[in-house]
């Protein structure tokens, strides 16, 4: 696979190491290249693709890298490049779809230096963050962050608190944003828009790095999360004037098999009237684990339908990594 060389972050956006209060290179040099190949089979082919490109951090001198969990659903191959250009084979150790992170192993020596990973927590809109990403400074940019909120993503995912940055870089997945200390405090997930004054401007949006060392610990010793599975429905959500509307359901998930339908404006969950996609979301999750029964209130066209769900546990319907 060939690196994209051919592009470069505006050189007055891009970050200078004077004045900084870390080593700014060997901050960019522990972001590597992932690419990743997914079988034209996969689950995810269709909506995802079958061949993956983004960013990695490497968190951990023994070749742990972390990324965007999406880089690595369902990969069969994974390739990590350096900046100075050396390849080296990966190993999908798990991907979490509760965080929407994911960890791979190099097979081989990296020999680039291991980010510490930070917390997020302590910072505050307005303070500056490095967003770094694979090929080098030209690839990296000066940013700030702009919100720390809650994020719900149609695909049944919430965080409870997103860390979003602008401006934004163009391929953000599975960038590095790095504190002022040096230290990995978000992972690049989506590009957004935000609100900054009276103006809207494209951002992005990144999965906090604390929530990574306790998925790390359990990918290692389980290979995924140890907490239930959530139970999943297999739809994507939408809001809009009439409320909540099913934008689609997965091939072969819990909601087609069950009969909803594009179109299908969701009125209630359990006895409950959901206003937002979290709430909606969490509405399904408190239910129990995945396999528990959803009932579902509907309306469609001028009929108003009860639909009982059998939710699946998402992980049972993707290829799972193997090594080779």
């Amino acid at each position: 696979m060939k690196r994209q060389a051919d592009w470069a972050i505006p050189a007055d956006l891009q970050p200078s190491a004077e004045g900084r209060g870390f080593d700014l290179d060997a901050a960019i040099e522990a972001v590597v290249s992932v690419r990743t190949e997914v079988p034209e089979d996969a689950f995810t082919a269709s909506t995802l693709g079958t061949e993956r490109a983004g960013s990695g951090v490497v968190v951990r001198g023994d070749g742990i890298v972390a990324t965007i969990g999406y880089l690595l659903t369902e990969a069969e191959r994974v390739w990590l490049t350096t900046n100075d250009g050396r390849v080296v084979q990966g190993h999908v150790l798990g991907y979490d779809q509760v965080s929407g992170l994911g960890v791979v192993q190099a097979l081989g020596k990296l020999r680039v230096p291991a980010m510490p990973v930070g917390d997020s927590t302590a910072l505050k809109t307005g303070d500056p963050v490095v967003v770094i990403g694979e090929g080098g400074r030209r690839h990296s940019l000066d940013a700030s962050v702009v919100a720390k909120r809650e994020f719900a993503g149609y695909w049944e995912y919430v965080l409870d608190e997103a860390l979003f940055t602008a401006p934004a870089h163009p391929q953000w997945g599975g960038t590095a944003v790095v504190d002022a200390a040096g230290r990995l405090v978000g992972i690049g997930s989506l590009l957004v828009e935000e609100k900054v004054g009276r103006k809207r401007v494209q951002g992005n949006m990144s999965v906090p790095a604390e929530l990574l060392p306790a998925l790390l610990d359990d990918i290692l010793a389980h290979g995924r999360s140890k907490a239930p599975p959530r139970p999943w429905l297999g739809l994507y959500v939408g809001e809009a004037k009439e409320g909540l509307v099913v934008g689609g359901v997965a091939r072969g998930g819990p909601s087609e098999r069950a009969g909803l339908q594009e179109g299908d404006v969701l009125l209630e969950v359990a006895g409950g009237s959901p206003t937002s996609l979290a709430s909606f979301f969490r509405s399904v999750w408190r239910l129990g684990r995945a396999g528990t029964q959803v009932p579902l209130k509907i309306r469609r066209g001028g009929e108003e339908l009860h639909i009982p769900v059998r939710s699946g546990d998402r992980n049972d319907f993707l290829k799972k990594p193997s090594l080779h």
